[in-house]
């Protein structure tokens, strides 16, 4: 049996709200004991933490890669180690790639591929119709067998609200969670900005906010009337997190993500034309990135994700309107939202719990906690060190980060999976 100590770390634990010293001792890849002040107890290594912080490894829901049908873009291989680097233990894949995961073969592939990487914990999210066409029902039944987490079309909207209608009564059979963004699809087609004074000044054609609190609703009705669980993917304005809010008080199990890009950047970042800032859904006024910070610190968002969307330069050197959307972030993730800590006041669990504890809870993992028996999963960072994200530097193979050049704080010393060591600076 082999083991491991990390001493002398600060623990970070959003599940029981505990900050401050402690060990943590691990053996067959489990977490086996926590202390809470200095251990005497010795293992086959023994890592010294030197008061870095300790906390359970990142879970980021939302990543997409190439593989397969589009490896140039990214693979599994290139999206795990940028995983590791910015101390992401587990990622899900979502399944808009070629051919669609809308089956459980599909479902098995992503995750035995990703298994024999031997780096980060790959899941698979299923496709909620087939091919994503919006048309027919995926085989949800038997992918759930399979292992896939939830089920959605990412950011294809399912329009048709009678084919959503029997996604949502055919989940509840297997309680499984049903995944949407809300965007009107007519009022959202060829929109590459949000609509307002902004890009009228630029040019660029907009969609009205309203246009995601409009679908919002719809998809809310839907779960009301069949009592499915739903997670309103990568919500982006006040008025939709009104709506969430109001759900929530009927007692609708709904749940929310937000893309880290919304809670840091708002619409005046694409400046002269920044295609890196070309997001999907796209970026909002500064208003409705406060209402979404003050969603993080209040609890109503259960997520935030890194939005892992790889571009290469070729799709993105392009004239804003036809850039491809999204931005790589899985690197970046543990920094960019340690700046909700720095620059917003928002206490340092409160900014971990929905990058750990909240996606674990939401998914069912065993991980997202430090405590006996779960999987030793865990990231030791510096919250305070400086960084200048350098996009050339990242080990994802599209550079497609609009945090390049940024200074952030917070750097990872070392990414544990299953008690193995993914990555490790210095």
């Amino acid at each position: 049996m082999s083991s491991l100590a990390i001493v002398n770390a600060r623990l970070l634990d959003p599940a029981t709200d505990y900050d401050g010293p402690g060990c943590v001792l691990i053996e067959d890849g489990v977490i086996t004991l926590v202390d809470h002040g200095p251990s005497t107890r010795r293992a086959d290594q023994m890592i010294d933490a030197q008061g870095l912080c300790l906390a359970p490894g990142l879970i980021d829901i939302r990543v997409r890669t190439g593989e397969p049908g589009a490896e140039p873009k990214e693979t599994l291989k290139s999206a795990s180690l940028a995983a590791a680097a910015g101390g992401v233990t587990t990622i899900v894949v979502q399944p808009d790639t070629d051919p669609a995961v809308d089956d459980p073969a599909m479902v098995d592939f992503i995750q035995r591929r990703g298994a024999a990487l031997g780096l980060v914990n790959v899941r698979a999210a299923g496709a909620a119709t087939k091919g994503q066409g919006g048309t027919r029902m995926a085989e949800i039944g038997l992918m759930h067998e399979a292992g896939a987490l939830y089920f959605t079309d990412g950011d294809h909207v399912i329009a048709d609200s009678r084919v959503l209608q029997r996604i949502m009564a055919y989940a509840t059979a297997f309680n499984a969670m049903i995944a949407c963004r809300p965007a009107d699809p007519w009022l959202s087609e060829g929109a590459v900005a949000t609509s307002g004074e902004l890009a009228t000044r630029l040019g660029l054609a907009g969609a009205p906010a309203i246009a995601e609190r409009i679908q919002l609703e719809r998809d809310l009705a839907l779960v009301e009337q069949t009592g499915a669980r739903f997670l309103v993917d990568q919500i982006s304005t006040e008025a939709a997190l009104e709506v969430l809010a109001r759900a929530r008080g009927r007692g609708l199990e709904v749940a929310a993500s937000v893309s880290i890009n919304h809670l840091c950047f708002n619409e005046v970042d694409i400046g002269d034309y920044r295609t890196f800032y070309r997001l999907d859904p796209p970026l909002r006024p500064e208003s409705d990135r406060r209402a979404l910070i003050e969603a993080v610190r209040d609890g109503l968002i259960e997520a935030i994700t890194s939005a892992h969307t790889p571009a290469p330069a070729e799709d993105k050197r392009r004239p804003f309107a036809e850039a491809a959307p999204g931005a790589v972030g899985l690197e970046t993730l543990l920094p960019a939202a340690l700046t909700l800590h720095h620059e917003e006041g928002i206490d340092l669990l409160d900014v971990l719990r929905p990058l750990t504890e909240g996606p674990a809870t939401l998914l069912g993992l065993d991980a997202g906690r430090l405590a006996p028996g779960t999987p030793a999963d865990l990231v030791l960072f510096d919250p305070g060190a400086p960084i200048i994200v350098d996009a050339d530097a990242l080990r994802s193979k599209s550079k497609n980060s609009p945090f390049d050049g940024r200074r952030l704080q917070g750097r990872v010393a070392r990414t544990v999976v299953a008690g193995r060591t993914v990555h490790a600076t210095g």
